[in-house]
Formats: C-alpha cells, structure tokens, sequence
C-alpha cells in the first residue's frame, strides 16, 4: 500500500501540481492581456472572462488533492489539538476523532462525485454553456469532479496510515515533496 501511495504522490508531484500551476500561469495572462486591451484599447472579448474565471477554478480544483497530501488546507483542529497535548490516551482519542472526520470527509466526497457525473451527462446532452455561450460547462465539472476523485483518493491513503498507526505498526514518513527538492 505504501508503494502505491508513492507512486500517486509522484503523480500529484509531477503531473497533478504543475498542470495546475501551469493552469493558473496561462489564466493570469490572460486576465492581465484582457485589463491591458480593455483599459488601452477600449475593448474586450466577452469570452476572456468566462476563460478567467473557470481555469482559475480549474486550477484550484486540481491542487486540491496535493492540498490534502500536505495538509495545507482549512481544518478545524482545535479539538484534537487540545487533546494531544493531554497525555497518550488523550492523544488516541484526538487520533481517533481526526480519523473519523477524514472517513466522513472521503464517504462526502465519494458521495459528491457519484452524484456529480448525472451533472456532467446532463451538461452533455443539454449543451449547457459558461455566462459567455462561448464555452461548454462539461469539461470544468469533469475536472472539478476529477478533483474530488483525487482528493478521495489522496484521503483513501491517508485513512489507511492513519488506521496502520491507531493499531500501533509504524508507518514510513510522508513521501518526499517533488518541489522541495527544487528549492
């Protein structure tokens, strides 16, 4: 398990993070050349907006998963925190409550994806289109529910650690961070 959990920590490292990052690059340029046309040379295209807007999005979505791996994202721990610091048995039970919120958060994200892909089938045969008309809305929700997937996946692995530690085997450290390596 751990091997696979390596391999998709090198996925996210190496493909996932930087098509993001790339994602996010290709948006900002794209918003400052439509400030530049719009406040030089008096006009816009009214699809540089909904491009903006969901590839940013877009871009979001797909570090979500990386997000996770790193915990670098909005938790509310003030509990488990607390009860770390109280002693060992005090620990188990932060433990456990920290488990049991990431099992409730992958089911949620299982459920949001399982329930998301009617949504993209709609969006096909409806030809449901951005604000613009100029782009149609299945790729975004295909990566934003992609995204979930990966997420899912990311909380898969960690419940699996989690659950390894909780019955007291040892469970290697985090795989090495791709971009740490280039700073």
């Amino acid at each position: 398990m751990e091997k696979a959990y390596a391999i998709w920590c090198a996925i996210q490292d190496r493909i996932v993070a930087p098509a993001a990052a790339v994602l996010l690059l290709g948006c900002t340029l794209l918003a400052l050349l439509e400030i530049f046309r719009r406040y030089i040379f008096g006009f816009s295209y009214e699809w540089q907006q909904d491009a903006v807007v969901y590839f940013i999005l877009s871009a979001a979505f797909l570090y979500f998963s990386v997000a996770q791996r790193r915990h670098a994202h909005l938790g509310v721990t003030m509990l488990p925190d607390a009860l770390a610091t109280l002693g060992p048995r005090a620990r188990r039970v932060a433990d456990a409550i920290r488990l049991t919120a990431l099992v409730f958060s992958f089911l949620f994200l299982l459920a949001v994806v399982w329930w998301g892909i009617p949504e993209i089938e709609d969006s096909l045969k409806y030809g449901s289109r951005t604000e613009s008309l100029a782009f149609p809305m299945w790729p975004f929700l295909t990566v934003l529910l992609a995204s979930f997937g990966f997420m899912a996946l990311t909380m898969f692995f960690q419940i699996w650690r989690e659950i390894q530690v909780l019955r007291g085997r040892s469970v290697p450290p985090e795989p090495a961070d791709e971009t740490s390596v280039l700073h």
